[in-house]
C-alpha cells in the first residue's frame, strides 16, 4: 500500500514531466529568430552594401589629402559638406537598402510558407497566427532598421578612424575635422530618421505587402501594385490629379514630417532640426498606424484560412 508521502511524490514527479507552457513573449522571440534563419538577406544585404562601399572608400583614400586641402579653402559650410559627403552617401545607401530589403521580405513573408507547403509544419506548433504575423511585421519595422543602423555606424566608424589617421600623417587638424563632422549628432539623426521615416511612416505599405503575400498565389509585387496603379489612373482620369500616387510614394520613400530640412540638405546634416512632436501629432502618422493594424488583422485572418499552393 502506498503511503501518503508516496502519493505526493508520485504527483510531484508527474507534474515535473509536464512541459512548461511557452509564454507569448517567448513564442514571439523564437518566431523572429525563425525569420532570421529563413531570410538571410535581412542581415547579409546591409553587410554586403557596407563592405562594398568601405572597399571603395579605402581605394579612394589615396586622393584624401588633396581633397582635404581643397576643402580647407572653403567656408565653414562648404568644408562641412565636403568632408561629410561620403558619410551622407553611405547613410543614403543604407536607407535605400532598408527599403528594398523590407519590400522584398514582406512580399515573400506569408507567400513562401504556402508555396513550399511548410505552413503545415508551422501551423502544427503552438504559436498563434497573431504572433506569427506580428513577428513577420517586426522585421521591416524593427529588425531591418536596427541592422542598417548598426552597419552604417560601423562603416562610418571605420571611415572616421582611417581618415583621422591620414590627417595626422599629413599634418592636418583632426580636431577641426571631428568638430565639423559632428559624429554623435550625425548618428543620432541617422537613427532617428531611419526609424521614423523608413520604419514607422511606411508601415502601411509593408503591412499591405504582407497582406497580399498571404493572398496571392504568384507575382505578389504585381498584385500589390495593381490596385495602386488602377486607383491612380482612375483619379487622374476623373479629376486630373495624382494625390493617391503621391501619397503612396511619400510613404514608401519616407517623406515623413519627422525633420525640417531643405531639399538640398541630407537628413543626417547637422543643420537639420528634429521635429518629433510634429511627427507624433501629425494626422498622417495615426491614420497610417490605423491602416497598418487593419492590414495586419486581415493578414492574420488570411493565414488562418489560406491553404498551401
Amino acid at each position: 500500500m502506498n503511503t501518503k508521502g508516496d502519493v505526493v511524490q508520485s504527483a510531484m514527479d508527474a507534474e515535473a514531466d509536464v512541459p512548461a507552457a511557452i509564454t507569448p513573449a517567448r513564442q514571439f522571440y523564437w518566431s523572429v529568430r525563425r525569420e532570421f534563419w529563413e531570410n538571410r538577406s535581412i542581415y547579409l544585404a546591409p553587410l554586403v552594401v557596407g563592405a562594398v562601399f568601405l572597399l571603395g572608400f579605402l581605394i579612394g583614400l589615396r586622393h584624401f589629402p588633396r581633397q582635404m586641402h581643397e576643402a580647407s579653402l572653403l567656408d565653414t559650410v562648404g568644408y562641412r559638406n565636403a568632408i561629410a559627403s561620403p558619410y551622407d552617401f553611405i547613410s543614403a545607401l543604407m536607407m535605400l537598402t532598408a527599403i528594398l530589403v523590407s519590400i522584398f521580405y514582406c512580399s515573400e513573408a506569408l507567400h513562401s510558407e504556402r508555396s513550399d507547403r511548410s505552413i503545415f509544419f508551422w501551423k502544427s506548433l503552438p504559436v498563434s497566427d497573431w504572433i506569427t504575423v506580428l513577428a513577420k511585421a517586426s522585421i521591416p519595422l524593427v529588425v531591418v532598421p536596427v541592422m542598417v543602423c548598426l552597419v552604417a555606424v560601423g562603416v562610418q566608424s571605420v571611415m572616421l578612424l582611417l581618415s583621422s589617421g591620414i590627417l595626422i600623417a599629413d599634418g592636418f587638424s583632426v580636431a577641426k575635422y571631428w568638430t565639423q563632422l559632428s559624429v554623435a549628432q550625425m548618428w543620432m539623426l541617422l537613427i532617428y530618421h531611419i526609424f521614423t521615416a523608413h520604419a514607422i511612416w511606411p508601415a502601411p505599405v509593408y503591412a499591405w505587402l504582407l497582406l497580399v503575400s498571404g493572398w496571392a498565389r504568384r507575382a505578389v509585387l504585381l498584385w500589390a501594385a495593381l490596385p495602386v496603379i488602377a486607383i491612380s489612373g482612375l483619379e487622374f482620369a476623373l479629376f486630373r490629379t495624382s494625390h493617391f500616387a503621391m501619397l503612396i510614394g511619400s510613404r514608401l520613400i519616407g517623406a515623413a514630417p519627422a525633420t525640417a530640412f531643405t531639399p538640398h540638405i541630407f537628413p543626417t546634416n547637422s543643420m537639420v532640426h528634429l521635429t518629433p512632436l510634429h511627427f507624433l501629432f501629425s494626422m498622417g502618422l495615426w491614420i497610417g498606424i490605423a491602416v497598418t493594424v487593419a492590414f495586419l488583422a486581415a493578414a492574420v485572418r488570411l493565414r488562418r484560412s489560406r491553404m498551401p499552393m
